[in-house]
C-alpha cells in the first residue's frame, strides 16, 4: 500500500547539490516540501524549478524548507541548473537530490519496486510517475500528497495556500473552506463542542449546526 496523509515520511540519506543530507535531520523543526522530477533537462520541470527558486522567500517566511529530487545523478544537476537560470531567470537555491538508484522514488511510491538499471537508459516517460509534491510537518508526518502528469506544470502558489491552511489548523481548532486564502473566515473544527467553541471563539455564524463560521484566528 502506498503512502498516505499521516504516514511518517520515509527518511533517506542521499547526495544532493548541497552535499550529503539525511532527510529527517535536514528538516529539523521546520516544515518541508519535497517535489520530484522524472529526469533532468525536462521542459516543464525546468519551469517549475525556476519558479520555486524565484518564490523561495515565501517558503522561508513560513519556515518551510524546499528540496527537489530528480531520477538522475547529482553530477548532472549543475548543468541543468545553469539551463534553469538561463531560461527562467533564477537558478535553484535549494538542494537537488540525485536518485540514480531509484531508492527514494520507490520509498515514496512513485516507482515500482522492480525498477532497476542505469537511469540513463530510462526516458522521462519511463519515470513519468515521479511528479509528486509531498508537504511534511516538523513531526516528519506527511500532510499533503499531490501527483501531477508530465504535461501539466505544478501550481506552487496553491502549495503555499495549502501550507498556510496546514499551519493555521495545526495551531487552532479550525478548518479552512473551499478556496480559502490567508485572512478569510474559517470553520470551527467538528471535533469542538459548542461549549468549547464559546470558550475558544465567543460567537460565530451558524447557517447550519455543523457549519460554524468565525474570523481567522490570529
Amino acid at each position: 500500500m502506498g503512502l498516505t496523509i499521516g504516514d511518517t515520511a520515509p527518511d533517506f540519506v542521499a547526495a544532493t547539490t548541497d552535499g550529503v543530507i539525511r532527510f529527517h535531520d535536514w528538516i529539523g523543526d521546520s516544515w518541508a516540501v519535497l517535489f520530484s522530477h522524472p529526469k533532468d533537462f525536462t521542459p516543464i520541470c525546468t519551469t517549475e524549478l525556476g519558479y520555486m527558486a524565484a518564490i523561495k522567500g515565501e517558503f522561508d517566511r513560513r519556515g518551510v524548507k524546499i528540496m527537489a529530487l530528480s531520477v538522475d545523478p547529482v553530477d548532472k544537476h549543475a548543468a541543468w541548473a545553469a539551463d534553469i537560470e538561463e531560461t527562467q531567470g533564477t537558478a535553484p537555491n535549494y538542494p537537488m537530490v540525485g536518485d540514480a538508484d531509484f531508492a527514494i522514488s520507490k520509498a515514496y511510491g512513485m516507482l515500482g519496486a522492480d525498477v532497476s538499471g542505469d537511469p540513463a537508459d530510462r526516458t522521462a516517460a519511463d519515470n513519468q510517475t515521479v511528479r509528486g509534491v509531498f508537504v511534511i510537518g516538523p513531526d516528519k508526518k506527511i500532510k499533503l500528497i499531490l501527483l501531477y502528469p508530465m504535461t501539466t506544470g505544478r501550481n506552487f502558489d496553491e502549495i503555499l495556500r495549502v501550507i498556510d491552511s496546514l499551519q493555521l489548523t495545526a495551531r487552532h481548532k479550525v478548518a479552512t473552506p473551499a478556496n480559502w486564502t490567508q485572512g478569510q473566515d474559517v470553520v470551527i473544527a467538528g471535533s469542538v463542542s459548542n461549549d468549547q467553541a464559546k470558550d475558544l471563539f465567543g460567537d460565530w455564524d451558524e447557517p447550519k449546526p455543523y457549519l460554524r463560521i468565525v474570523p481567522q484566528p490570529k
